[in-house]
Formats: structure tokens, sequence, C-alpha cells
């Protein structure tokens, strides 16, 4: 280029050398017809070539020129194209040609069932790929059916986009539903399917899903089922977050009991520890619970197992500790030798319990990366 501007510059007789044309895509060349692309940018609606190709193929559409197939539509509406252009954009329209009666020159075809507006944003997509926003919000779900209907997938997925960019309510959810299956959109069919679920007590309320349960009572069916479905997995997860924070809540235990019994804890002890004045408090959130829990264990005249709720559950972590202690001759936590013993007389059924506890503790919480279970305190078997 800099070759090029240096010769136009002191010669002014080469600056008639053509101007190489542009390489393909989208071009930054002003261009304002229908509001499609200007200067690079999207502003009302979209086109997937340049605005030279774009402009050639629009104004072959919009004056018919040497047009020879009339499209019939909907209330005598007729719509002028090229058999050529229309048979190597969609094979379906393709094979209707052939068949097609001529009248004179021209061949005749019909597809009735849209609005003629909305069969002429369609042929107009098939000349150019060139649609308006406003045009395609209006008629989204007519260019959708079209564009199944005569295979047209760059249409398709430019409608499905459209509709899932915030086409949807809970008014029209279910209509849009049940067209996305019959025209084979699955990522459309899906959204649908979730917000249906999501929404469902509004849904369910609509003169859509109404209709539905007359027309398709099968597909209302499976619906609810869904709904049923999703509602039990819901119930599920709430119960598999609950047990897990049971879980972790035991892990905290286990970690803030060795803490007290082997380091000492500034909260409750033990009493042969000595602890300086400047030292921080304790950062094991577990210790206050055990806090009380040990002090009620400590002064409880029902002190036995069975005999009160606290106390049991004193017990019970102590059990838990041993059962994930590996040397209780060296452990400084309390009664874990005595739990060791009683562990090796316990029944399968019982055995069995604690196990599966144990088993789902350490599926919470990794203990073998605690700083408090490792290297020596770990499972013993």
């Amino acid at each position: 280029m800099g070759e090029m501007d240096h010769i136009c510059e002191e010669c002014p007789q080469k600056t008639s050398t053509p101007v190489p044309p542009p390489l393909p895509g989208p071009s930054t060349t002003g261009y304002n017809h229908k509001g499609f692309v200007m200067n690079g940018r999207k502003l009302k609606g979209h086109s997937a070539v340049s605005t030279a190709t774009r402009d050639l193929w629009e104004r072959l559409f919009d004056s018919g020129y040497k047009a020879d197939v009339i499209i019939s539509t909907d209330n005598g509406g007729v719509v002028h194209a090229h058999a050529s252009v229309l048979g190597m954009a969609s094979p379906v329209i393709r094979g209707m040609l052939k068949q097609a009666k001529r009248k004179g020159r021209k061949q005749s075809i019909s597809i009735r069932g849209v609005p003629h507006d909305a069969l002429q944003v369609f042929i107009r997509f098939l000349y150019s790929s060139c649609y308006e926003e406003e045009e395609m919000k209006e008629f989204v779900l007519h260019l959708l059916v079209l564009s199944h209907v005569f295979v047209v997938p760059e249409l398709k997925r430019t409608c499905v986009e459209q509709i899932e960019r915030g086409f949807l309510n809970t008014e029209n959810l279910v209509d849009v539903f049940q067209l996305a299956l019959l025209c084979d959109a699955p990522r459309l069919s899906l959204i649908c399917h979730r917000m249906i679920l999501k929404n469902f007590q509004v849904v369910s309320t609509t003169e859509g899903w109404q209709v539905m349960k007359k027309s398709h009572p099968a597909l209302e069916r499976e619906l609810l089922e869904s709904v049923i479905d999703a509602d039990n997995m819901q119930k599920d997860r709430i119960r598999r977050r609950k047990e897990r924070e049971i879980y972790l809540h035991l892990y905290e235990a286990m970690e803030a009991l060795v803490h007290i019994c082997r380091d000492g804890c500034r909260t409750i002890g033990p009493h042969d520890k000595v602890f300086e004045e400047n030292q921080a408090p304790c950062s094991y959130s577990a210790c206050k619970g055990l806090e009380l829990l040990v002090r009620h264990f400590a002064g409880c005249k029902l002190r036995i197992p069975g005999g009160c709720i606290q106390c049991k559950r004193m017990w019970q972590l102590l059990e838990l500790h041993s059962r994930l202690c590996a040397d209780s001759e060296a452990c400084k936590v309390p009664l874990c030798r005595n739990f060791k013993e009683k562990i090796r007389r316990q029944n399968k059924k019982e055995e069995k319990k604690w196990r599966i506890l144990v088993k789902n503790i350490l599926r919470t919480r990794s203990i073998g990366r605690s700083p408090f279970f490792s290297p020596d305190f770990h499972l013993s078997w």
C-alpha cells in the first residue's frame, strides 16, 4: 500500500488503476438499505454476506426482473421469484418446481398457511440471507415453520436464536414448546421444557396449557411426570445436602476434639496447658459447641449411655474418634482405648452402621489431608 500511495502522489495519471475487490465477508462500507449493516455495525437487521452482494440480490428480488415463478399465498397474495434461486436455496421447493404447472413461461406453486408478509420475508431470506429485526420479531414462529418445512438450516438457526433471546414468556411457552417438537428443534424444546418445570404453577393456568390438554393429552402427561420427577430430584438434593452438612459437622467435631485433647484450647482446656496472655483465641468453630457438651458431660449425674441425650452424643463422638484413631495407647482423647475394646465385641449389625457413618464422613471431607489426622490419625482398618 505504501508503494501505491507513492505512485498516486507523484503520478496523477496512475490513479486510474482499478481498486482490487474487497475480501469475502461482512463489508465495512456505508450501506443503509433496509437498515441491515452500516460501517461494519449491525443496525436493525442481519446479513451474512457483503453489502454489494446483498444489494444485488435485494434488487433482484424487489424488482422481480425476469422472475419465472409465481408463488400463491393466502388471501390471493402473490410473490414473484426465480426458480433457479429457490431451487438452490431449498431442496423441497426444488422438488415442488419440478412438479409445478406452467402458466405461459412461468411456473406456479402454492405456499399457504402463513401470512403473506411472513412468506415474503422467507423468500427474501432465500435470496440474500437478510431479514429486518422488526419483521423477524413479528413472524419468527412462522419463519421457524417455513425454515423447517422447506429445509433452510441457516434461517432455522436464526429463528431459534431469536426465540431464545427474549421471545419466550409464560403465556407462549407451551405453544413454542409444541412447535419446537414439531420442527425438530431440540435445544429450543429443552429450554422450553426447563422453563415449564421452573414456572409450572403459572404455566399450567395459561390458555396454551388448556389447549394442549385437550389436543395432546399424552404430552400433558409427560410434562406432569417430568414435574413430579423434578420435584423428587429437588427433594433428594435437599436431603443429600442436609446429610452432607451433618457429616461435615461431625468431621469438624472430630477435628476440634483432637485439637482440645492434644494441643489444648483456650476455650475449654485442657487444664494442664499453660497459655500465654497474648495467644490468639481458638479458631475452631466446633470448639464452642463442644465446650457446652464437655461441661455438661463432666457434671451430669446421669452420665451413662442412654441416660441423657447430651451425654449420649458425647459417648458417640468418643466412639467415632476411637474408630478413626490408629494409636489408642498414645492418644490423649479420653476413653479411646476403652472404646477400642468395645468395638471388638460389637455385633455385626452395629458394626456395619458405624462403618457406613465413617465412610460417609470421609467422603464428605477428606480427613486424610487434615493436619490433625495425619499421619498418626487415620482409619485403623
